[in-house]
């Protein structure tokens, strides 16, 4: 393992937010390709989740501390917009992102332990909420169509699906909590992405630094073993193929892992520092480039600069 970067990941347009020598930028920006990446319009808003709409090339992020704004970008234009307005339908806050096959938008609702379902065109399909005491943090669409939203507070994993009638409906779909051990107070289960070949799900739990590989069909649920790599503090987990990225936010560094075939091991292959002063939250992986959210989530204010996604071109 190697620190710095191989990460083709971090050729980020982090570039000078990484402030690591042996990272290039991608010279895709006919500005200064080092500070490539879309700015929110003002200072003091702090992001969060991000997801990717590939139909539309548009990706959409969430604001924690606005009232759960929403704003909207599109690949090769150099801006965020508000899309959603926040402190409407419930929305105090926003976590976690993620988008389906027909460009509808899943947001999770953090600690409110609320939910979105938002049509491409801005309108709200569904506002639900599951049981006081959840905080929903991360959301994956899995291959059967459905949303999976991880629970922070209990090892608990939430299906959101249409019932009968078209009817939107969340319901329990996994509690843990005999196989994952429950942290309190703590972050359980956080970042989650579908493997793949739709067969698993994992889930990063940011307190423990541990992964889980999740079976969709049998809920089967094991430890996936990563020798003596620790992710504490991990928070949004991107996937491709075998290869995955750790976003550890407060131990400010993204970690790259190799996993084995069934990915139920791995192997750290680089670590890479994001700056003490900045927090990188998640990322989404759009038309080759990874977007990562680049906060200042758990600083305290005033905040210097804009929260903003940046841009990497993958190898």
């Amino acid at each position: 393992m190697k620190t710095s970067t191989r990460l083709g990941l971090l050729g980020l347009a982090l570039g000078a937010a990484l402030a690591a020598p042996q990272i290039q930028a991608q010279p895709e920006h006919a500005g200064n390709p080092s500070s490539f990446g879309y700015d929110l319009p003002a200072a003091g808003i702090l992001l969060e989740g991000i997801g990717y709409d590939k139909q539309r090339e548009t990706f959409y992020v969430s604001g924690v501390n606005d009232g759960g704004r929403i704003y909207r970008g599109r690949i090769n234009e150099e801006a965020l917009e508000v899309w959603l307005p926040g402190g409407v339908d419930g929305r105090t806050t926003a976590r976690g992102i993620d988008v389906d096959d027909m460009g509808r938008v899943y947001i999770a609702g953090g600690p409110s332990g609320r939910l979105w379902v938002i049509s491409p065109g801005g309108a709200t399909l569904a506002s639900l909420s599951t049981p006081a005491g959840s905080f929903l943090n991360d959301v994956w669409v899995a291959p059967d169509g459905a949303a999976y939203f991880t629970d922070s507070n209990q090892p608990r994993i939430w299906r959101v699906a249409q019932g009968t009638g078209g009817v939107w409906q969340a319901s329990l779909w996994l509690d843990a909590a005999a196989t994952i051990p429950v942290v309190l107070p703590g972050f359980n289960l956080g970042g989650i992405v579908a493997t793949p070949n739709g067969r698993f799900l994992l889930v990063a739990q940011g307190t423990t630094g541990r992964l889980w590989r999740i079976d969709l069909a049998t809920k089967e649920v094991i430890e996936v073993d990563l020798g003596s790599t620790s992710l504490v503090n991990a928070d949004g987990i991107v996937l491709r193929g075998h290869t995955l990225w750790v976003v550890q936010n407060f131990t400010r560094q993204i970690s790259e892992l190799r996993l084995d075939g069934d990915w139920a091991s791995g192997k750290l292959v680089s670590v890479t520092a994001t700056p003490a002063n900045r927090t990188f939250t998640t990322g989404k992986i759009a038309k080759g480039r990874l977007l990562m959210v680049d906060s200042q989530f758990g600083f305290a204010p005033p905040f210097a600069a804009q929260d903003r996604v940046v841009v990497t071109k993958l190898p």
